[in-house]
């Protein structure tokens, strides 16, 4: 059973930058294709990012084109969220998860195994 641990949350000014990771173990996630979520408190969780397992295809939420970067490095069995431009609004557990085939990439209902989240907290 794959285990995905979320690291890289924190607090950080408006305007600042994270990088987030997620590290794979217990199966290898070469073959499938991943995403970042994120609920903020009275929210519903929500699509923020995903990639193809190959890493040639990319899907971002309109809150994150231009500011966040999915990417993954297949060898390390790790996935990435690059944020830069951080908005107060960004402020959210962070969470990432590996899809399942069959649906579209932004539908939360296509992913299947997730990690336990991590806190980005953006001050104004």
């Amino acid at each position: 059973q794959v285990q995905l641990v979320e690291s890289g949350g924190g607090l950080v000014q408006a305007g600042g930058s994270l990088r987030l990771s997620c590290a794979a173990s217990g199966r290898t996630i070469t073959s499938y294709a991943m995403g970042w979520f994120r609920q903020a408190p009275g929210k519903e969780r929500e699509f923020v990012a995903a990639i193809s397992w190959s890493g040639g295809m990319t899907y971002y939420a309109d809150s994150a084109k231009g500011r966040f970067t999915i990417s993954r490095d297949n060898a390390k069995n790790t996935l990435y969220l690059q944020m830069n431009s951080l908005k107060p609004e960004d402020t959210a557990v962070y969470y990432c998860a590996i899809k399942s085939p069959g649906r579209t990439a932004t539908n939360i209902k296509a992913y299947d195994s997730w990690g336990q989240g991590t806190q980005v907290t953006v001050s104004s």
